[in-house]
């Protein structure tokens, strides 16, 4: 009787045909490769590779613009919340003399009703044939003329204080529904600034002490860079505005911008001293002053101190005023950063200006070279 046989692996023929040591060899390599794929197979997948210090100032820099377009978003939200609210103010205090006026009107047509009903409401000829004296009754009809005139006007005036009232209570819920939604966009706002903030702070946390003096390295690289680049704009600046003061004809010419009067430089050098003042305060988000400031808040002060009323955020500010190119600059213009136009400055000459940059900073003298221009206001 045939036996049947399992087919042999390549594995197990190696083993038959081995001796005992052999085998046993074979065997334990066999087991430690089996336990290196095993351990490789349940290894922890590797740590991605960190951020250099140059990404992430790269980060940290581009967090801290965001956080500025925040600010400018809140900054716009605020003002809307502020104005919606002097708004539904003045509707309510409308409406509350609204009230006293319809009132004073239901009191008058109340002691009509009342005098109506002390005569009993007997008709003309029933009053003339019971009078004592027909004169007296004829002086009665015509003061009675006189009062029903009096009645419908009052009637009138009263109905027409109960439409505007109408009118009135409809603009005012209208209004503090505006009032409303203005609030919920500013919350909506702080909330998006602070998250900006806080992922810039946690990402500096996480920074040892070595990176950070790296770190702190490359932004006074970079400072002197922005140095370097405001010097050559300076003398750009000099260059330009000394060739466009007289022609090769020898008439005098100015820039498209125009040279400012005595009096505009007067307002722009308080703005500047004003400005300086505030060295030293620190950068908060929507502030305004006296202590802190964001980068508008500061121009607008600045100006404000001047006798120059400015809008509160660096998208209004861009408008308000004559636009001049870069090479033509003076003391006391704005000038904005970014695309996105969400930092402002105020020029002081020789390439530098007072700002107030981003949280964790204070207001200080900067080269304007440090961010890209979108371009320059002058607003007086």
């Amino acid at each position: 009787m045939a036996s049947h046989r399992k087919p042999r692996t390549p594995l197990s023929r190696t083993l038959a045909g081995a001796g005992p040591r052999a085998a046993i060899g074979i065997t334990s390599a066999a087991l430690a490769t089996m336990t290196l794929l095993s351990e490789t197979a349940t290894a922890a997948p590797a740590k991605p590779p960190q951020p250099s210090i140059e990404d992430v100032q790269r980060q940290v820099d581009s967090l801290n613009h965001q956080a500025e377009v925040a600010t400018q978003r809140y900054n716009q939200a605020a003002e809307s919340t502020a104005a919606q609210r002097r708004k539904a103010d003045q509707l309510l205090d409308q409406m509350a003399r609204g009230a006293q006026q319809i009132n004073e009107s239901r009191r008058a047509l109340g002691q009509f009703a009342a005098a109506q009903y002390r005569t009993g409401g007997l008709g003309q000829t029933a009053q003339f044939f019971l009078a004592d004296d027909p004169q007296q009754y004829f002086d009665q009809t015509h003061l009675m003329s006189r009062e029903t005139a009096k009645r419908r006007q009052v009637v009138a005036r009263f109905e027409t204080q109960q439409v505007t009232a109408a009118r009135k209570r409809a603009e005012a819920a209208k209004s503090l529904q505006s009032l409303s939604d203005a609030q919920r966009e500013l919350a909506d706002q702080k909330r998006a600034v602070q998250q900006k903030l806080t992922e810039a702070q946690n990402l500096l946390n996480s920074l040892t002490a070595q990176e950070k003096a790296r770190l702190a390295a490359l932004e006074k690289q970079k400072e002197a860079e922005a140095e370097r680049a405001a010097a050559r704009l300076a003398a750009q600046q000099q260059h330009d505005q000394s060739g466009s003061s007289s022609d090769a004809s020898g008439t005098s010419g100015t820039p498209a911008g125009g040279w400012r009067d005595g009096s505009a430089s007067t307002r722009a050098a308080k703005a500047i001293a004003f400005a300086r003042e505030q060295l030293g305060k620190p950068y908060v988000w929507g502030a305004t002053g006296p202590n802190s400031f964001d980068c508008s808040g500061l121009t607008q002060a600045a100006w404000q101190a001047a006798g120059v009323s400015l809008p509160r955020t660096t998208w209004d500010q861009v408008k308000a005023g004559t636009r001049v190119s870069t090479s033509e600059l003076q003391p006391g213009d704005l000038v904005f950063f970014y695309g996105d136009i969400s930092h402002v400055g105020l020029y002081i000459g020789g390439g530098q200006m007072i700002h107030a940059p981003h949280t964790g900073t204070v207001v200080k003298i900067a080269p304007v070279t440090e961010m890209p221009i979108y371009g320059a206001v002058r607003p007086a």
